[in-house]
């Protein structure tokens, strides 16, 4: 880290950035250098839609847009990105997972959840991604006798 510090705050940038106040949030993205932001990023990459995510969008809609601004923005796109690809993938690795414990064939277990082969094959490859419903009827069609 630089010798960024803090003013008239209770916190320092050793601290974890989640229990940063908003104004020590605000003298990183000012202030703050690379090595200063780096564990900002990495609170973002952790949880995207997190309070740490929300309160630097919501800090960078006050700032005159400049090369920061840009810089967090994808920052926090990419992480949500990322995330929802593996939200996808999980979902995808439960209804494998699901196909696999019933013993039938993906056709069989397609008309059993209600749903088309095709389809079926989507939620299998992770390009779509099931309703909560329908995941909820995957799994219970799996564990069914």
């Amino acid at each position: 880290m630089s010798a960024l510090y803090f003013r008239n705050v209770d916190a320092s940038p050793r601290d974890a950035v989640d229990t940063w106040p908003f104004e020590a949030l605000a003298t990183v993205l000012d202030r703050g250098l690379v090595d200063d932001w780096r564990p900002v990023f990495a609170e973002i990459r952790r949880s995207p839609w997190g309070p740490t995510a929300r309160r630097v969008e919501r800090y960078l809609e006050f700032r005159d847009p400049d090369g920061v601004n840009t810089l967090f923005t994808l920052a926090i796109e990419r992480a949500r990105q990322d995330h929802e690809r593996a939200d996808r993938d999980t979902a995808a690795e439960r209804v494998r997972a699901a196909v696999e414990r019933s013993g039938m064939t993906k056709a069989e277990f397609a008309s059993q959840v209600g749903t088309s082969a095709s389809r079926l094959s989507t939620y299998l490859s992770g390009k779509v991604t099931p309703s909560a419903a329908m995941l909820v009827r995957i799994e219970r069609t799996s564990n069914s006798p």
